[in-house]
């Protein structure tokens, strides 16, 4: 998995016909931070609670290929508390506004069975003497926001029910939760109690933590497979990983830490289902070998339909009528960002056929058009990320074009009889709105979900530009500022995570540029060697190279930027990144020490030695500097942050959060020290309760207070006032 999500910069806000879900006197809102006059600007600019309270729209589920049903979380300006909200919209109604419904419940992962009945979980009952722990539910939707309902479907004792999916038929259905492997049913009573609260990890059993969390032992994602009577379900279940752990397989279904139901797929004839699983073992660190697994619902051992391919196989799309299998893999093992080529397998002959070997894009998104007559899927191209049809028969790929200007960050893929597609579309000027495309052409708007809002807020500006980087290549970056300010305006330069990343055209609820230029600065980032939407070549350019051709990118890019826009101030200028773009930032203190007047520094790795013993996913280190430390050791520390301390000079802010285990907390500690005994200004700020990236409410907003303070200290204030606090 990437070391920290890709997220977007560019374009204004789509102007929408749909009518806004519910009444919003929405305005505004204060932040912490010193209100300070921008130059040219009248609107009120977008703040940082804007951005934390902004709704955010999931993607939709569909019945009988009219209605579609879709969760919008809000969450409240005054306690920060999240609430999800669920409509209905009819799609064959032109102009229709989505109609608000309410469960009864709090409901989480909402979609229709074939019933048409939805399903959705709840941790909530009714009855309010019940025992919270999540159960399934489902209830009949009328277009008129009328519900029936809930209905208890599934109530496992002990077990909080984490997945579901029902079967084509609606007969049977898939549950997946965290059970022990030696558990034959859904669920188990613990058999012994330890003696402390020591737990006791065997090397041969994968991972001991991962991501944000230690791993339990002997405890895995699984899926069984029960039978379904008038709406419930009946029977203990079928394991899908095999009754028998001896002749089974062990692992995680979903995936751990990102997996979910786009890891299990039914066969269209409800006959069996396909999951991806990793082997939980002791090469499971160093292991990017994901499978296809089949289950014929037996509860013998899967079947490995995936085992030529030590490298990544995964989103099982079987065609509907269930003549092949479509899917996406890697080719290299080890390597996490290796291109993602769209395979299609003949489920009567076993062959098996790479649809996209000669296409230079790493595809995800994966679906069948509702004919079953070609395949869907998204890609990086560029700053976008649009959709692409593939035949199944040729190869042959075309990217569509679904939107007018650029097509930004498009997900969520619903196709539907007719040739329509249903999606989501985010860019940096407006989060998700739901879209539909009729013919597979332009897509109108169904949703104004949170454009309204945007459009209140003093608009930004992104301009996409190009220059010759490293090598010679041409390399792309963008410029994102309020588009009335004058200047001069500060320059903040944002380094993408990844380091298989990019900041292109997409929302983000995190590291959002939109808000960063909405406080009076001008954000420039570039897509550096090693970036993704440029060919695998491109990408691969970074391996052992971490400090090298992207640091000459960055120089290169941000005077590109300087030149493109004249009202930039380059001599208050800020660098500021997370995760690899952390570590990039460590890199920048120590070798281009007197660029910047100041660094943010977030989840940064700061000395790759101690970092390779303290991290999780092994495989990531090793492919991308040759080897493990010891055997590679020269090429780790050729590109190792701690070596240039002693020409740190720049005043940093660091950020950690303590759950992170992807890069252990302690190296921000190390980072923070070595400013502390250098005299080097600097700020630590730890959350106790995040992980590698920073996701509540409360932590968000406190993170872009204390970044805002700091980027104001140094880029605003006058140099003698800010050296004085």
């Amino acid at each position: 998995m990437k070391w920290i999500s890709s997220i977007g910069v560019a374009a204004a806000a789509t102007a929408l016909a749909a009518a806004p879900l519910a009444a919003d006197d929405h305005t505004a809102q204060a932040d912490t931070q010193v209100e300070r006059t921008i130059p040219g600007v009248s609107a009120t600019p977008m703040s940082a609670k804007d951005l934390i309270t902004m709704p955010r729209l999931g993607g939709a589920s569909v019945a009988m290929d009219r209605y579609a049903i879709f969760s919008v979380t809000e969450t409240d300006p005054e306690t920060l508390k999240r609430t999800p909200k669920h409509y209905v919209l009819d799609l064959d109604e032109r102009g229709a506004e989505p109609v608000a419904f309410d469960l009864g419940v709090r409901a989480n992962s909402l979609a229709f069975g074939p019933d048409n009945f939805l399903y959705f979980l709840s941790s909530e009952h009714p009855d309010e003497n019940q025992e919270a722990r999540s159960r399934l539910w489902r209830a009949a939707i009328e277009a008129n926001g009328n519900v029936t309902g809930p209905m208890l479907v599934a109530d496992i004792p002990g077990t909080d029910i984490a997945g579901f999916k029902v079967s084509p038929t609606g007969d049977s259905i898939a549950l997946w939760s965290e059970i022990a492997r030696d558990c034959p049913r859904f669920g188990c009573e613990p058999t012994s109690e330890a003696t402390g609260t020591g737990r006791l990890y065997d090397g041969a059993h994968g991972f001991f933590r991962h991501w944000d969390r230690w791993i339990e032992p002997g405890v895995y994602n699984r899926v069984f497979v029960f039978g379904m009577e008038d709406g419930k379900v009946v029977s203990d279940g079928v394991p899908l990983d095999g009754t028998d752990p001896e002749t089974g397989i062990t692992g995680n279904t979903p995936t751990m830490p990102f997996g979910g139901g786009e890891d299990i797929a039914w066969a269209p004839d409800g006959s069996g289902v396909y999951f991806v699983a990793r082997k939980a073992n002791g090469a499971e660190p160093t292991s990017t070998n994901l499978d296809i697994y089949w289950s014929d619902l037996s509860g013998a051992a899967p079947t490995n339909l995936t085992d030529a391919n030590q490298a990544y196989d995964s989103s099982p799309a079987p065609s509907p009528d269930g003549r092949y299998l479509a899917y996406v893999a890697m080719a290299r093992p080890g390597y996490e960002s290796d291109r993602t080529v769209i395979h299609l397998r003949d489920l009567a002959t076993g062959e098996v056929r790479a649809l996209t070997q000669d296409v230079d894009l790493s595809f995800g998104g994966l679906t069948w058009s509702a004919d079953g007559s070609y395949l869907l899927a998204t890609a990086a191209d560029v700053l976008d990320t649009p959709v692409f049809r593939i035949d199944p028969e040729t190869g042959e790929t075309t990217k569509l074009d679904l939107m007018a200007g650029n097509e930004a960050h498009i997900g969520n893929l619903v196709p539907l009889p007719g040739n329509r597609l249903l999606f989501t579309r985010d860019s940096i000027g407006v989060p998700n709105e739901l879209f539909l495309s009729d013919g597979m052409g332009q897509a109108r708007p169904l949703t104004n979900v949170v454009t309204s809002r945007m459009g209140e807020l003093a608009s930004t500006v992104t301009t996409r530009f190009s220059f010759e980087g490293a090598n010679g290549d041409t390399v792309w970056g963008q410029i994102t500022r309020l588009e009335d300010q004058t200047g001069p305006i500060p320059a903040i330069l944002y380094i993408h995570g990844g380091p298989q990343g990019s900041f292109r055209d997409g929302w983000s609820s995190r590291w959002n540029p939109r808000v960063v230029a909405s406080q009076g600065y001008a954000v420039i980032s570039v897509d550096f060697h090693g970036s993704a939407g440029y060919g695998q070549e491109f990408m691969d350019s970074i391996n052992r190279d971490w400090g090298g051709k992207p640091l000459e990118d960055l120089q290169k890019g941000l005077a590109a930027a300087l030149r493109v826009d004249s009202q930039i101030d380059g001599t208050r200028a800020c660098a500021m990144g997370a995760s690899y773009g952390g570590y990039m930032v460590n890199w920048i203190a120590g070798r281009w020490p007197e660029r910047f007047n100041c660094l943010v520094q977030h989840d940064g790795l700061f000395d790759m030695r101690s970092f390779y013993y303290s991290t999780e996913e092994l495989w990531f280190p090793r492919w991308d500097f040759g080897g493990s430390y010891s055997e590679a050791r020269d090429e780790y520390e050729r590109w190792n942050p701690v070596n240039h301390v002693d020409s740190w000079q720049t005043p940093m802010l660091v950020i950690a959060g303590e759950q992170d285990f992807r890069v252990p907390y302690t190296q921000g500690l190390q980072s923070f020290t070595a400013l502390q005994e250098r005299g080097v200004p600097s700020q630590l700020l730890v959350f106790p309760d995040e992980n590698h990236w920073v996701l509540g409410a409360k932590n968000s907003l406190q993170w872009h207070e204390t970044v805002f303070d700091w980027l104001d200290r140094w880029l605003v204030q006058e140099p003698e006032a800010a050296d004085e606090e």
